[in-house]
């Protein structure tokens, strides 16, 4: 799979205001998922239906959001990452309406399904900073990208709190509904659309499998507290979801343009960075679940901190704003040490912080100090994820892979919610007819988080290190035998006089870098050209017809290999692609 570059550049010289922007849209999303969980417990009542109907009202925006978020990137891959973001954007403006126009069990639930498809945004977001913006910011732009979910639901909870409180509920759709259009606005008036398009078409039996199979695995996931982990529903869906999943595998494999490639997903670092996901997700999600319910059990429980919902959320915004300032911090470990050990930190952190949680419960600033903690290290792990997969996936998988790697943090989180919420519904205790979660029950929760975080460290510990990831993550890309000759930059037979390719090779900080070897290989890994930079680091190539390719520079000693994917539509175009290879510390 390839891109087409329709641009001068694969990457503009600045950035604009495409990375607010972006992480903008990223906050609307996780304000549209925190906006109900002030006013939860209360939904059977404001929607006249039983407790166990008002879950689908959550349940509902899950399944959506994992369906859409693969799709989506996917979409984006072929047709263009902006308009698919606008697209996810604007149909969660339309399920925003739906549901503020109403209280009806069913069409809220419709409402908030649709609100569910913005969860695409965020790997559409930074498949669009990897595709416009230059190296040298791309690392934080993606690291506040991908805690943006983090800092939009630690700003929300107070807010929606106090809506919750003070004003009708359904200002909480109304609010998100203003907040998708002005994220379009913006992303229409500042976000330019992406060159890059992966080559082929979608696969629609392929979504229309992998829709079916994460439906019914995760539909006993967070709904098997209420039917029975034993039941024969819940047991009968999970044997479905692996029936379906196996054969949806077994398609993916034979055809040509799968919805995920899963054999560059079989790659021990998207691999393992995809296991690791699945534990940061239980991690996030359980002191989400813990602490707003130990701020607000009352002080008569002996352990309960008795805070109001207002307060118990001003308590846990910490959490996501801390998120949101390791950002830069991400980008400097990263530069330095790569995102493997800036995960493994991050993880590391996480540990320490559900370990303190554990002796710190007993007043309101405790929990902050936890929140504080926990936020920079799920923040950190958060924002190495992205770079990981970006590292080790060609250009034209970036949306897609992504996507799938969201799809794994969801997966994570419904699962800390099944599993959590199940260990403080079996150590609650009975007072007054009501169950009431006890401090065993949350320590417990603690230990769980704490045994993930442990697995996704040895998870992380898999992943390959970055001049492994460099030798090993492109093997499709390895040329045959037959090589063509190395001409010299705009030797005749070049694109001066028919199609092909030239450009510049640059560093990361834009010096030409000359007498680099830049190897031209056709879509069946033969090489197909090959030529050497002048002294400005320019190169020229032609191409045999048009067709897919990849441009393969290895560069002298201080410069690492680069692998970049483009498209020819033949003819006698030539086009500008400039080359940016890392430098090989970055690769140490």
């Amino acid at each position: 799979m390839t891109r087409t570059v329709t641009d001068p550049h694969t990457r503009r010289p600045g950035g604009g205001g495409i990375v607010p922007v972006l992480a903008f849209a990223g906050i609307v999303v996780a304000v549209m998922q925190t906006l109900l969980v002030p006013v939860i417990k209360d939904l059977p009542e404001l929607l006249g239906t039983s407790p166990g109907n008002a879950t689908w009202v959550m349940t509902s925006t899950l399944l959506a959001g994992a369906v859409a978020t693969p799709i989506m990137g996917r979409l984006g891959d072929l047709y263009g990452k902006r308009r698919m973001l606008i697209s996810s954007l604007a149909v969660m403006v339309v399920g925003s309406l739906i549901a503020g126009f109403t209280s009806e069990l069913l069409v809220m639930i419709v409402g908030r399904a649709l609100q569910g498809f913005a969860m695409g945004a965020i790997p559409l977001g930074i498949g669009l900073m990897r595709d416009e913006l230059p190296l040298e910011k791309l690392g934080s732009a993606m690291a506040l990208m991908s805690s943006s979910i983090g800092v939009g639901g630690g700003l929300a909870l107070p807010v929606a709190a106090l809506v919750a409180q003070h004003a009708d509920w359904h200002a909480l759709f109304f609010a998100s509904a203003g907040l998708g259009v002005l994220s379009i606005v913006l992303t229409l008036l500042f976000v330019p659309e992406s060159p890059m398009r992966a080559a082929g078409t979608f696969d629609y039996a392929g979504a229309l499998g992998l829709s079916a199979g994460l439906v019914l695995f995760l539909l006993p996931i967070t709904k098997g507290s209420d039917w029975g982990w034993t039941s024969g529903t819940t047991l009968g869906l999970f044997g479905a979801a692996a029936v379906v999943l196996l054969l949806w595998g077994a398609m993916e494999l034979r055809i040509k343009a799968p919805l995920v490639d899963l054999r560059t997903t079989a790659r021990p670092a998207v691999l393992f960075t995809n296991l690791a996901s699945i534990m940061v997700g239980v991690a996030f999600y359980a002191v989400s679940l813990v602490l707003p319910q130990l701020l607000q059990l009352p002080a008569s429980t002996g352990y309960g901190l008795g805070q109001s919902m207002v307060v118990a959320g001003l308590c846990v915004a910490p959490l996501g704003l801390t998120m949101m300032f390791t950002a830069p911090v991400y980008a400097r470990l990263s530069a330095k040490y790569g995102p493997k050990v800036t995960l493994m930190i991050g993880l590391l952190v996480i540990a320490i912080g559900y370990g303190a949680g554990l002796g710190l419960m007993s007043a309101a600033w405790q929990t902050v100090v936890i929140a504080v903690v926990l936020g920079a290290g799920i923040g950190l792990a958060y924002s190495s994820l992205p770079a990981l997969i970006i590292g080790a996936v060609p250009a034209s998988e970036t949306g897609a892979a992504n996507g799938l790697n969201t799809l794994m943090r969801s997966i994570g989180t419904s699962v800390s919610s099944a599993v959590i919420g199940m260990v403080l519904a079996n150590t609650a205790d009975q007072v007054g007819g009501v169950a009431v979660p006890t401090m065993h029950g949350f320590r417990v929760s603690f230990l769980i988080a704490t045994g993930a975080v442990l697995a996704g460290l040895v998870f992380a510990a898999f992943l390959p290190g970055r001049r492994a990831a460099a030798a090993t993550a492109k093997p499709h890309l390895v040329a045959s035998s037959e090589d063509a000759p190395v001409a010299a930059a705009g030797s005749a037979g070049g694109p001066a006089d028919r199609a092909g390719f030239r450009g510049r090779v640059l560093s990361a900080d834009g010096v030409p870098v000359a007498r680099a070897k830049v190897t031209l290989i056709d879509r069946r890994g033969r090489q197909a050209g090959a030529t050497l930079s002048s002294a400005d680091g320019a190169y020229a190539l032609a191409v045999p017809g048009e067709g897919a390719y990849v441009l393969a520079v290895t560069a002298a000693d201080g410069y690492g290999p680069l692998a970049s994917g483009a498209s020819h539509p033949g003819g006698v175009r030539v086009l500008e692609v400039d080359l940016a290879v890392p430098g090989a510390e970055v690769l140490a």
